[in-house]
């Protein structure tokens, strides 16, 4: 298995049991909208049938529902409005850049051209997203986007591929 962490916060972000998709600069990972009860997946979702059974009396269940790589990665939502997303991304990018000149001092320029291309594509929908920090919800580290395919159902995350530590186990 392979563990992506925040290169800041070191907080896992994902890992690579949800399809990836490499752009030149995201990592865009695909996930599925689930419910879990008690710390458990929901048996619906591996062909229980919860309806031809009575609920039983007296029980109480805590489920929480939502897109399967937050909540198994433990990721905390957030929020922006377009001038407080603009003054993190400014801030965290200068931190990457600062990585960057010490660890791969070849990518800043094609790393700076392309977060600024990118993050000017979604200041226009910024509205339409969520964000999501790691556990720590270390306020230096990074931030997930949350979007949705074409399709309006299917929901994947952007990371930053500069701002992660990646380990295999």
């Amino acid at each position: 298995m392979i563990i992506y962490r925040d290169a800041i916060s070191n907080d896992e972000m994902f890992t690579d049991v949800y399809p990836i998709k490499e752009t030149p600069i995201f990592y865009e990972v695909e996930g599925k909208h689930i419910t879990v009860v008690d710390g458990n997946i929901d048996g619906a979702l591996i062909g229980a049938n919860a309806s031809a059974e009575e609920p039983e009396e007296g029980t109480d269940c805590n489920s929480v529902s939502g897109v399967n790589v937050v909540l198994h990665n433990k990721l905390v939502e957030t929020s922006y409005d377009k001038k407080s997303y603009i003054v993190h991304i400014k801030d965290y990018l200068k931190k990457i850049r600062e990585k960057l000149d010490t660890e791969n001092p070849e990518r800043v320029d094609q790393f700076m051209t392309d977060a600024n291309a990118e993050v000017k594509k979604l200041l226009p929908a910024l509205k339409n997203l969520q964000f999501f920090t790691g556990e720590s919800m270390n306020p230096d580290g990074m931030v997930a986007i949350l979007d949705y395919r074409e399709d309006e159902s299917t929901p994947y995350l952007r990371f930053f591929k500069d701002g992660l530590i990646v380990e295999k186990c």
